[in-house]
């Protein structure tokens, strides 16, 4: 698809410097959303604004900037849900050769947090770390030891410190592999925990042990099993659904639906370590089967090759596909 490259220069009028942070919002949080949902670059000097990109999404995202502003004059508080309300309204969207790009960068991305700089390792993690700027629902699916819960929790934290969101919400199915949670001791928080340890681990490694605890104590953080996600709408955060491939496919799609303005969804798993029920299908092969031809939804497909542990796992995971592959082909 052929797209023409525009820039356009707009001023709002009259100048008035409380309607433009009005506009603007939080750290530039509604300048960012705009910007990030027609793929398009976005900079300005006070009440100049000046739009890159495709000329239609520029465009577009002049007229949503002009439409906020008049709002912001009558009095109107701009939220990223009326945001959203105008860009869908404007039918906005990337276009396609601009997403294309993202998916598959020449550039090395690279997350800084205030604690660590993360850099990727190979294309599919450079493909992943794009996918998950760009668009608001991403999966991550491959073997263990590739790196699909670490850096989601690295973009999590990453969005987080420059306030593009204000929550931070990590997310597992308790699905026991092989074992009963009723055997555990302790309460249902204590059974779940070990599960969510993983995510924890994470957590620690980027913000540090007691910032944990003090972001958990607030809330800003939260750690929790999936069903306890029911009836919810998760707004302005970033939510992580880790070991996805033991939900069932009611599960994941009351999971995708609690998304709610500003917020964004990452899920990971490996479909080839499953421990549902032989009888129950896995939510994440259905979710990828449903959503596949859905736009703004980013898919990276992790392998062997991508696994960042001892060297030995990788050859491991590479035995065990050999092996399926070998049982699934008829003698």
């Amino acid at each position: 698809m052929d797209t023409h490259t525009a820039s356009h220069t707009l001023e709002l009028e009259p100048y008035d410097a409380r309607r433009l942070a009005n506009l603007c919002g939080r750290l530039d949080e509604n300048i960012q959303h705009i910007s990030r949902r027609l793929g398009i670059d976005i900079a300005n000097r006070g009440n100049a604004f000046t739009l890159s990109g495709d000329d239609a999404a520029v465009q577009a995202g002049a007229d949503v900037l002009n439409q906020l502003y008049r709002e912001a004059g009558d009095g109107q508080d701009i939220t990223p849900e009326l945001v959203h309300l105008h860009l869908q309204g404007a039918g906005a969207s990337a276009p396609e050769a601009r997403r294309h790009d993202f998916e598959h960068p020449s550039e090395n991305p690279e997350i800084r947090t205030r604690r660590a700089r993360v850099r990727p390792r190979g294309e599919h993690q450079k493909q992943y770390i794009h996918s998950i700027r760009r668009h608001d629902i991403n999966f991550g699916i491959g073997p263990a030891g590739t790196g699909k819960t670490w850096l989601a929790v690295a973009c999590a934290v990453e969005a987080m410190e420059r306030g593009e969101v204000q929550r931070i919400i990590l997310v597992r199915p308790a699905v026991e592999a092989g074992e009963k949670l009723g055997f555990l001791p302790g309460d249902l928080a204590e059974k779940i925990d070990p599960y969510l340890r993983p995510l924890y681990d994470a957590l620690y490694e980027m913000l540090g042990f007691e910032q944990v605890e003090k972001l958990m104590e607030r809330e800003v953080i939260e750690v929790a099993p999936l069903a306890y996600m029911r009836g919810r709408t998760l707004n302005n955060s970033f939510i992580i659904l880790d070991e996805s491939q033991n939900t069932t496919q009611e599960q994941m799609k009351m999971f995708l639906t609690r998304m709610g303005f500003g917020s964004r969804v990452v899920i990971t798993g490996d479909m080839t370590q499953v421990d549902l029920p032989r009888h129950i299908g896995s939510g994440l092969v259905h979710a990828i089967t449903v959503l596949a031809e859905v736009p703004d939804i980013g898919i990276t497909r992790f392998d062997s090759q991508d696994v960042v542990r001892h060297p030995l796992v990788q050859r491991i995971v590479e035995a065990y596909d050999r092996h399926e592959r070998a049982a699934d082909t008829p003698h």
